[in-house]
């Protein structure tokens, strides 16, 4: 329980900083027809905060089911690759563990418990950090469904740029080496030009060119023979 608590502490930086976007997703959601009941099960089983601002948006447009569906795979593509990353940490733990952390697994808890090329991970550390961010996630959920209409203009208040803090709060610290770098600066162009071609997935094309373009840089500048 040690590890557990641990783990709440480290994210909880980042618990805060998500809380205005999840009062912003529990708003939209009654906004976007939901009762507050499906709001709240939509936070406590999807659990992806940009998919679900997204595909509210897409609901009260209309959209079909399957658009819906074909966005938020692309957005939360880049859940496979952390799974990737981790895969050596993860997959040596009882199935119990692979499918709760598998469940808990968000941009926030990779941050805090991706361990690179190291191969052992506490699983009662990462579920310290996952458990807490869910609950604080749920509950800033079920404020914004219960005083998100008693709050005039919310989507005014400028709540979704926690969305951008939060980010920028895990990447930043990552930024210690040059091809971290290259691949951050090619990242940010790329889904800049696929937002203004309104590409549904920039994320994922953003994503992958980066990452090629860092290793590309590590490779060719021999950046990882002089770490040896």
């Amino acid at each position: 329980m040690r590890a557990a608590l641990k783990g709440a502490l480290a994210i909880s930086p980042l618990t805060l900083a998500v809380v205005p976007w999840g009062i912003l997703a529990g708003s939209f959601a009654i906004d976007a027809g939901l009762t507050p009941l499906e709001s709240q099960a939509m936070s406590a089983l999807v659990f992806a905060g940009a998919a679900q601002l997204v595909a509210l948006g897409m609901i009260k447009a209309g959209i079909g089911l399957v658009s819906i569906l074909i966005t938020t795979l692309l957005i939360t593509s880049r859940h496979l690759l952390y799974g990737m990353a981790m895969r050596p940490q993860i997959s040596p733990l009882p199935l119990k563990w692979r499918l709760t952390l598998g469940f808990l697994l968000t941009d926030e808890l990779f941050a805090i418990a991706n361990l690179g090329k190291q191969r052992s991970l506490d699983p009662w550390f990462a579920f310290g950090g996952g458990f807490s961010f869910y609950l604080g996630w749920n509950l800033a959920t079920a404020l914004g469904i219960t005083l998100g209409h008693k709050i005039e203009n919310l989507d005014a208040l400028g709540l979704d740029f926690a969305i951008a803090a939060t980010f920028i709060a895990i990447v930043v610290p990552a930024v210690k080496r040059p091809s971290v770098l290259v691949s951050v600066l090619v990242a940010i162009v790329i889904s800049v030009v696929c937002a203004l071609m309104e590409l549904q997935a920039g994320l994922l094309i953003a994503s992958l060119t980066a990452m090629a373009c860092g290793q590309f840089y590590a490779k060719f500048s021999d950046e990882n023979g002089r770490q040896v």
